[in-house]
């Protein structure tokens, strides 16, 4: 019997798309056993309704030091987490016989990159897009680091990183089928906006235009809205609750910043146009391509920097006058933006089929073989 291969489900629930397919598919491997460690009750939950009926790899939910027990978040929702840095440091005992971790965020790349373990991290990436951060030390402690696409590899390629490091293998979320809910049922049937602004303020709308932009697709009704903000917005936007149960009163408008629908792909799906700024969800919303358009509100000059070549995919605002104007022409402009949407989430995701878990599962297993 091989591992056991332990995947962290220690961070925001946005993590688990990016993690859980690649579970699904190492669990059909008998001589494999797989440790789930979790940091909160709502991440056991979860993962014990859908791993039921796995197998025939054993499968055990293994609780990490500081688990929290949390009542009352039983529609997924994201939970208050542990210290993640502490919860860590007090994981590494429990490393020393796990040949291999998985895990899809850069915290816990902490522990490869400050202890000399003989523990394999294989640190799937999430979020790709051009606006993703690439630098950090934490980057270079992986065993492996796989990545959607071609462009996503040759950002790194161009920073020093060896390709054998950074390999190739498609979107893993896009295998996720897990917890998708029915979209927001509105009294009449209109196109429906969602507005999702990023959670790191120097890249997001909200800051500067989010409350004003709120005001206006309340106050309108030519559209049904959904408001659903990364879900991290508000750790550092606290009047974010209080502005989106607000709107929340308003028929044609549906607000979330807590439900698992936010991460599982529900919002994306369920929208006709997107509004946002710079996050990675656009890319998903493109798959299926759609009418996007994207706020300036910090007025880059992004037409020179290669980073915001999402926004290549709609039309740009630069001021607030131009929301409900842009929204109105969304539709109409559409196809002109169609071929470079598609181009950009094939440049970004890479192969969308789900056959990125079966790769990942294949360094997985060479890395449990490789003396």
């Amino acid at each position: 019997m091989k591992g056991p291969v332990a995947f962290f489900f220690l961070g925001e629930t946005l993590l688990i798309p990016h993690l859980y397919p690649v579970v699904e598919a190492l669990a059909a491997h008998a001589d494999v056993r797989i440790d789930l460690w979790v940091s909160t009750s709502v991440h056991e939950t979860l993962l014990r309704k859908w791993t039921a009926t796995l197998g025939p790899a054993p499968i055990r939910i293994r609780r990490a030091p500081g688990y929290r027990v949390l009542h009352g978040y039983e529609d997924g929702r994201n939970p208050p987490l542990p210290n993640k840095l502490l919860m860590l440091a007090r994981l590494v005992p429990h490393l020393l016989r796990t040949p291999v971790v998985v895990s899809a965020e850069q915290t816990s790349l902490w522990i490869p990159t400050l202890l000399p373990l003989r523990t394999r991290f294989l640190n799937i990436l999430h979020g790709a897009s051009s606006m993703g951060a690439r630098d950090g030390r934490r980057r270079r402690a992986a065993w492996r680091m796989p990545v959607p696409s071609e462009n996503e590899q040759r950002t790194y390629l161009e920073r020093g990183y060896d390709a054998s490091y950074v390999p190739v293998v498609g979107y893993v979320k896009s295998a996720f089928g897990k917890s998708h809910q029915r979209p927001p049922v509105f009294p009449e049937a209109r196109p429906t906006v969602l507005y999702s602004p990023h959670w790191q303020q120097h890249r997001s709308s909200w800051w500067g235009w989010g409350a004003e932009i709120v005001r206006q697709l309340v106050e309108q009704t030519r559209y049904n809205v959904i408001l659903a903000p990364h879900q991290r917005l508000i750790e550092g936007a606290p009047e974010l609750r209080a502005v989106l149960e607000a709107a929340a009163q308003h028929p044609h408008v549906h607000c979330d910043i807590d439900s698992f629908a936010m991460v599982d792909g529900s919002y994306t799906t369920a929208a006709d146009i997107y509004l946002g700024d710079t996050s990675s969800q656009a890319v998903e919303f493109m798959a299926q391509p759609r009418p996007c358009v994207f706020l300036n509100s910090p007025r880059v000059e992004w037409q020179s920097r290669a980073d915001y070549a999402l926004w290549n995919c709609g039309e740009v605002i630069d001021s607030l006058d131009q929301l409900l104007p842009a929204l109105d022409r969304a539709p109409a402009q559409h196809p002109q933006f169609a071929a470079l949407q598609k181009e950009f989430v094939l440049g970004w995701h890479g192969d969308t089929s789900g056959a990125a878990v079966a790769r990942v599962v294949g360094h997985i297993l060479e890395a449990l073989e490789t003396p």
